[in-house]
């Protein structure tokens, strides 16, 4: 028997799934996250799946641990060494106000990642060609280095120069000699993270990596070896912020490019079921433990972004465009004033929802589903863990209802609802700020809480499908067995398009094309099985902001203009008379693997009756009534079901209501439709 498997740590869970190759069984299984030794988490999944590691042929891991870093400020201690009278460009930026907080007159900027006093200029330029002007003061390193190391207790160092991305020689030699100072000491350089213009962004990306170094190099290490001692001898890959994976040792190389690994993996899983199922326009909706994460899947293409922040900090790498707000099961409902809020605060897998009853005691999303009857305390996780609803139910009471003067089911509502209007907003940013209509696209539900949460969802927003696939509270680990290894390669030409001859374009793209193959084949592909797609960053001359156009066979300039009006013309509806210009170049290379298929369960035997009946709060009506409860195992292909329903699973629970209907579909995945909003 050989297995794929793959492990998907989050804030409040760990899911583990196996892939055996030979007979198409998929096995899934969920422990608690362990915050202070991440890699003991992950080897109790892989026990707890039944995984023989010695029979394992490749290990997918996806991680928040370098998200975890940031948002918490608990990172390396990091310096910068920039050239001569640049140590303030990281701080400065673009002077710009957070959107909002535009109009907030109390505004600070948000602390920065490196002080003033741990960036250190040096003599040395390049031209914007890339040719030296002065050479590089390598003594003048060395002491930056030193006095970096020595006098502030520095564990990593970002370089960045100005117009490294056309020249990284001047980069590449002060790594050198800064390791050379202390081997032990993490360095990134940001022509290795991104080959591209825009000096902040640049900089804030090699920070970025080099603030998370220390500590995820440290985790991938522990974990290597806590696997190799348990017999795994295969390849071990990390899922990546833009799709796709990287292998172990090259994440850790530049683990920025894994910031965002642990949401990618419910986007690459949601473009396979899109294509196999016919439904490529998707809304997905991962909502697990600690944060929702709400992503736009085009034509089967999750939306890409090349410049993205995180924590008020820009990234210049690929990331899916995922809009994440701070609304899991474990959020908690707090009050400001009279003002009911929910969120980003979570009780996290410690001490946890109050109904976990491991000391928690501030009421939570999850309390408020008990209090509304959705979760039953007998049997959740598959009764692994019996949940506190009478402490639920208290918690919410004293912290929220009595200070509200009303009762803990209105309470409990407006949880949700608060939940609902926040992660409207969310969605919208994604679709109908670009120019997308959401009621056109299908949900996809996914994550721990996720079935229970976005039928609502649906009915607010007017989307009439939601599809719930199979195993969904796992559906971010079952991405990762099916993702691809992927790699992306950019080159900076800013030029007039009428400027540039085919040749000009076509010799970067050789250049970049070799460089992916490369890369690729150093990981054991055969270049047969590497797949290249290029693309270009355009714009109209005097525009900010680029749209990636498709330049793959493409047999001449005017070919390429006629494609950058196209897609300028689907984005923003018009086109400009103004000439347009090349900005960037992309190759991204892709190493194919097997993925587990679609499976067609029997259409004959199950039930369609109720296991029981269930009081529970129904939107639709505004009041308590009735659900019949069914156990999603039992359903076959093609049972339909009106609401208010409830069908449990052993890791989640999917809740819909009065208004909705369910159906199971030909792949055992459960269709809600239906729906207006209350």
């Amino acid at each position: 028997m050989t297995e794929r498997l793959a492990v998907d740590v989050g804030g409040t869970f760990v899911d583990a799934i196996t892939f055996d190759r030979s007979s198409g069984e998929v096995t899934v299984e969920k422990v608690s996250t362990t915050p202070e030794e991440p890699e003991a988490g992950v080897v109790s999944s892989i026990e707890n799946v039944g995984a023989t590691l010695e029979e394992t042929d490749a290990f997918v891991h996806g991680t928040t641990l370098g998200l975890n870093a940031v948002l918490e400020r608990e990172g390396a201690t990091t310096g910068i060494i920039t050239n001569e009278g640049f140590r303030d460009v990281y701080e400065i930026g673009r002077t710009n106000v957070e959107r909002g907080s535009m109009y907030d007159i109390r505004y600070e900027k948000p602390e920065s990642l490196v002080d003033r006093r741990r960036r250190v200029g040096v003599p040395g330029r390049l031209a914007a060609d890339g040719s030296e002007v002065e050479p590089l003061d390598e003594a003048a390193v060395e002491e930056a280095a030193t006095h970096l190391i020595e006098s502030h207790g520095v564990e990593a160092i970002a370089i960045c120069f100005l117009h490294a991305y056309r020249n990284p020689d001047h980069e590449r030699r002060a790594a050198r000699i800064v390791r050379d100072v202390d081997p032990d000491v993490s360095v990134s350089i940001s022509s290795d993270v991104s080959r591209e213009y825009r000096e902040y962004e640049r900089t804030s990306t090699a920070v970025m990596d080099a603030y998370v170094k220390p500590v995820f190099e440290t985790y991938v290490g522990n974990l290597a070896a806590a696997l190799e001692s348990e017999g795994f001898d295969a390849p071990f890959f990390v899922t990546r912020s833009g799709g796709g994976t990287l292998a172990a040792e090259r994440a850790t190389d530049a683990p920025v490019h894994t910031i965002l690994s642990g949401p990618a993996g419910g986007l690459i899983g949601a473009s396979h079921v899109g294509r196999e199922t016919g439904r490529e326009d998707l809304i997905t909706v991962d909502m697990g433990g600690t944060s929702l994460d709400a992503c736009v899947v085009e034509d089967g293409t999750p939306a890409v972004e090349y410049d993205t922040r995180l924590e008020h900090q820009p990234l210049q790498i690929p990331v899916y465009d995922i809009r994440t707000i701070g609304a899991g099961g474990g959020s908690i409902a707090w009050l400001d004033g009279d003002l009911l809020k929910v969120g980003p605060r979570s009780a996290g897998a410690d001490p946890g929802p109050v109904a976990y009853g491991q000391g928690g005691t501030e009421p939570t999303v999850t309390d408020a589903a008990v209090a509304l009857g959705y979760l039953d305390p007998d049997d959740f996780l598959g009764g692994d863990v019996e949940l506190d609803a009478e402490g639920a139910r208290e918690a919410i009471d004293r912290s929220l209802a009595r200070p509200l003067d009303s009762s803990v089911t209105d309470v409990s509502r407006g949880i949700f609802d608060v939940t609902i209007a926040n992660t409207v907003g969310a969605i919208r940013e994604t679709t109908v700020e670009k120019g997308l209509d959401p009621r056109e696209f299908t949900m996809l539900a996914f994550g721990g809480a996720g079935p229970m949460f976005v039928p609502l969802l649906a009915r607010e927003m007017d989307v009439e499908e939601v599809v719930v696939p199979r195993a969904p509270s796992v559906f971010s680990a079952l991405g990762m067995l099916m993702a691809d290894v992927v790699s992306d390669f950019a080159r900076t030409n800013v030029a007039a398009l009428s400027d540039l001859a085919l040749a000009d374009l076509e010799s970067t793209f050789d250049d970049l094309d070799a460089e992916a193959v490369e890369t690729l084949t150093a990981e054991g592909f055969d270049e047969s099985e590497i797949a290249l797609e290029r693309t270009l960053e355009m714009r109209y001359l005097g525009q900010e902001h680029t749209v990636e156009v498709d330049a793959t066979d493409v047999e001449s300039i005017d070919e390429i203009g006629e494609r950058f009006e196209r897609t300028h013309e689907d984005r923003y509806g018009h086109t400009m008379g103004d000439p347009p210009e090349v900005v960037h170049q992309r190759v991204r290379a892709i190493g194919h693997n097997d993925r587990p298929p679609l499976e067609r369960p029997d259409p004959a035997g199950g039930s369609t009756d109720p296991t029981e009946m269930r009081d529970a709060y129904c939107f639709a009506v505004g009041e308590r009534a009735t659900f019949d409860v069914y156990d999603r195992d039992d359903l076959s292909a093609g049972t339909a079901i009106d609401g208010p329903a409830i069908v449990r699973e052993p890791t989640t629970t999917i809740v819909f209501h009065s208004d909705q209907t369910a159906t199971v579909d030909e792949y055992g995945q459960l269709v809600v439709a239906g729906g207006d909003p209350a």
